[in-house]
């Protein structure tokens, strides 16, 4: 899986760095959907919240989750990830051991609203370390098994949570899982490093490849954004860049359709099998251990021709297609069920290819910012999509209209991808630059039409 085509070059990164942010981000995950769990184990009946104010309950997580994206990126690229992170999960582990004390609807909605601002800037902070340890070759793979985390949350947590609920009450949800989170801390500070010269456990044969390799990479990108009219730009000149607002489109239609799907799955399981929350637990690892190996291939495969742009739409369309099945044969429970595990492939997989595109297209020194700015704005789809559910469930009395939802915003974003310019494809060498070049607009333009 971690194959180097540079043999005899030791790969202490990938069994270091890896599984350390799979841990983190599992947990972080854990943390922001344990609340699926809560409303289905009775928190709506005793906070006296509808089907669309638990939607806005969960979404509100996602308001606070905006506001370090950008600041968290830009640490993370020019000053420590590592320190950074320490920092956040200290905040979210207790915050979401607060929330189980909540007495109404009001306090939900804070904490959740707290819980965001506490986990904002991990993802973007994470993605940038991992691209500090991993060259170009490998990145696809890398944020594929960084990745992973996510299904991976789903497949480990939503048993125990199913359980904990079924067994206790919705409220030792969120204090047990809550303390899981502040455990983390003994983990992540003995066993990451910001960059391989600040690190004691790699060989010397490692860390000259790492630094000579990701050294280069920078320069040629330095280069040929140099050639294109600008070396470095600023943040100013990065929110002009409508590559930059095109990413936070496609990455709204995705966020809309995966959280919208993930939040109300063990809901419409529930509903579409009638069985108890410990056995739904169970029934909603299965998609998310299909979710494992549709990340890794769309990673594979976006590393081996360098489509990033094809893969990501693939996965979009694939995610569409799969959930309107599921949607419109909910008359036959396992066949119905069949093909949510089957949407499952197709739930994480365009993050691998997506997220390997930002260093394409924006300049060194702001692309941590710009990661920040797509996940932030971004992930309002996680706002949009349980509020988009909840509604369409309360105002229709259905829940496939829910669905139908998010399967157009789905073919909305897959529509979008195909706009990002021809870098993204593999087939260019030369970053697409529109908005960071001035005198070679009509240059920049031409090559990446």
């Amino acid at each position: 899986m971690t194959a180097d085509s540079h043999e005899g070059i030791p790969k202490a990164r990938w069994v270091r760095i890896i599984p350390a942010t799979i841990l983190i981000y599992i947990v972080a995950y854990m943390d922001r959907m344990n609340i699926s769990f809560a409303i289905a184990g009775g928190m709506n009946k005793e906070l006296h919240l509808s089907m669309a104010g638990a939607g806005l309950a969960a979404g509100m997580f996602f308001i606070g989750y905006m506001l370090l994206q950008v600041p968290a990126g830009h640490i993370a690229e020019h000053f420590s990830a590592k320190v950074y992170i320490f920092w956040a999960i200290l905040a979210w582990g207790l915050v979401s051991f607060l929330t189980g004390l909540v007495r109404n609807a009001p306090e939900l909605m804070v904490m959740r609203f707290l819980l965001g601002v506490a986990e904002g800037g991990v993802y973007p902070a994470l993605l940038v370390l991992v691209g500090k340890w991993f060259p170009a070759k490998e990145i696809g793979r890398a944020n594929a098994l960084f990745l992973m985390s996510l299904p991976l949350s789903t497949i480990l947590t939503n048993p125990v949570s199913g359980w904990i609920v079924s067994r206790y009450e919705w409220r030792w949800l969120f204090f047990l899982e809550g303390g899981i989170s502040l455990l983390l801390i003994l983990v992540w500070v003995p066993m990451i490093s910001d960059k391989p010269s600040e690190a004691k456990w790699i060989s010397r044969e490692e860390r000259e490849y790492l630094e000579g390799t990701l050294g280069a990479e920078r320069l040629e990108r330095e280069r040929a954004f140099q050639a294109a009219g600008r070396v470095h730009g600023s943040y100013k000149q990065l929110l002009s860049d409508k590559n930059l607002w095109l990413m936070v489109l496609i990455i709204i239609c995705y966020t809309t359709g995966q959280y919208g799907y993930t939040l109300w799955l063990p809901t419409l399981l529930a509903n579409l099998t009638k069985m108890s929350l410990g056995k739904v637990g169970w029934l909603t690892s299965l998609p998310f251990v299909a979710a494992l190996g549709g990340l890794y291939l769309f990673g594979f495969l976006s590393d081996r021709d360098g489509n990033r742009r094809l893969w990501t739409a693939l996965s979009l369309a694939g995610f569409a297609v799969a959930l309107l099945a599921a949607t419109m044969s909910s008359r036959w429970v396992w066949v119905s069920y069949g093909f949510l595990v089957f949407t499952g492939l197709f739930l994480k997989c365009m993050q691998s290819p997506f997220w390997a595109m930002p260093s394409l297209l924006f300049p060194p020194g702001i692309c941590g910012g710009a990661r920040g700015v797509i996940n932030a704005v971004g992930n309002l789809g996680g706002f949009i999509g349980p509020i988009l559910v909840g509604r369409s469930v309360t105002y229709s009395g259905r829940m496939e209209y829910g669905n139908y939802a998010l399967v157009l915003a789905l073919v909305v974003g897959t529509l979008l991808t195909f706009l990002l310019p021809k870098v993204t494809t593999g087939r260019s060498q030369d970053p697409a630059l529109p908005q960071f070049v001035t005198a070679l607009d009509a240059k920049a333009d031409s090559k990446t039409s």
